[in-house]
């Protein structure tokens, strides 16, 4: 199978109706704060334990067809001996990996940040590659502040590393996931964030342009407009309207799929705005999926059922297999809150 056409294969696997990708690729510092909140110790084998899990719920490729795994996941083995990458795949779900090595400031004051883990990441890719993933993602963050010389630095820079990443996968025939995520940290307006994501994801598709990325076998990972969480909320329709309008400001028609993060919404509030935004585009048919990639809005329920104890694996698969029901449903445009009813 020639390079594009393995590339091409990956997308119409993890870009499906109904569908979205599970982030399930906490770093070692983010998960052991995860499982703080419910008493247990990140160890080796609680982390493992907890994303076979994930990977061994029942019915769960009716609704994920992808997972972004940790590093160490991909080593990691279910109940029937399959390594967890193998397992999903065997089940239908494309597993992919995280690849970025996290953050560093560009500025004294730590308020700016760049995403680090270039070098040597060809090498790290094929190793990946080998040990089953099929799709990697990198994550940049951008803090709407002063738009000062860091930030402009921020934009630029974490742009250029965001297009090397992905032109690194796809040589090494990887579908990159490209998540530049403007934080929600602060008290700054609605208005405010889709100032500062237009700017950033112009920068992005430029820079992918430039590193020559082929737009057709990338899956955008982005934040919703929102403001920032000391400031009022506002309703899904508001969020469905300033999302969709910079989102039609930059992002290419042939991007295939576009998989919202979820960053500070809480479950609820991450499937209603999808689902918003879902029915705002029927509008003008969008021209690409419209879907989700959660991490916390999907495993809070489930982290909370589970509490590290065996006898409540059933228990907390089944939330999770709800909340992927629901996002399913808010991806076609089908949710309604009367759903999430489970009196």
């Amino acid at each position: 199978m020639s390079p594009s056409a393995s590339l091409q294969a990956c997308v119409e696997e993890m870009v499906q109706s109904g569908k979205g990708i599970l982030a399930a690729d906490e770093s070692l510092p983010t998960i052991a704060r995860r499982f703080a909140g419910i008493g247990l110790e990140s160890t080796e084998q609680s982390r493992r334990d907890y994303r076979a899990l994930l990977a061994e719920t029942d019915d769960l490729e009716r609704h994920v067809s992808g997972v972004i795994l940790f590093e160490e996941t991909l080593g990691h083995k279910v109940s029937d001996g399959q390594t967890i990458p193998h397992a999903l795949q065997a089940r239908g779900i494309v597993p992919g990996v995280k690849v970025d090595k996290g953050t560093i400031p560009v500025s004294p004051s730590g308020v700016h940040k760049l995403t680090q883990g270039l070098d040597g990441l060809a090498e790290r890719l094929s190793g990946y590659r080998e040990q089953g993933a099929r799709f990697a993602k990198w994550r940049n963050v951008y803090r709407v502040g002063a738009s000062d010389v860091d930030y402009k630095v921020t934009v630029n820079m974490g742009a250029e590393i965001l297009a090397r990443y992905a032109a690194l996968c796809q040589q090494q025939g990887l579908v990159p996931i490209v998540e530049p995520e403007v934080l929600m940290d602060g008290a700054h307006e609605i208005e405010h964030c889709a100032a500062v994501t237009l700017e950033v994801q112009h920068a992005v598709f430029q820079a992918l342009y430039r590193h020559n990325v082929d737009l057709r076998y990338i899956v955008l990972k982005p934040n919703m407009i929102l403001p920032g969480e000391g400031a009022n909320k506002v309703p899904p329709d508001k969020v469905a309207e300033a999302t969709l309008q910079v989102l039609m400001q930059t992002v290419p028609a042939a991007v295939p799929s576009i998989n919202f993060l979820s960053g500070g919404q809480t479950d609820l509030e991450a499937t209603a705005n999808l689902q918003a935004i879902n029915q705002a585009a029927r509008s003008f048919t969008a021209p690409w999926l419209l879907s989700f990639s959660y991490g916390r809005a999907l495993q809070a329920p489930v982290l909370k059922a589970w509490q590290g104890r065996p006898e409540s694996v059933a228990v907390a698969q089944a939330e999770l297999l709800h909340r992927a029901a629901m996002n399913g449903a808010a991806v076609a445009g089908d949710y309604a809150a009367s759903d999430d009813n489970r009196d």
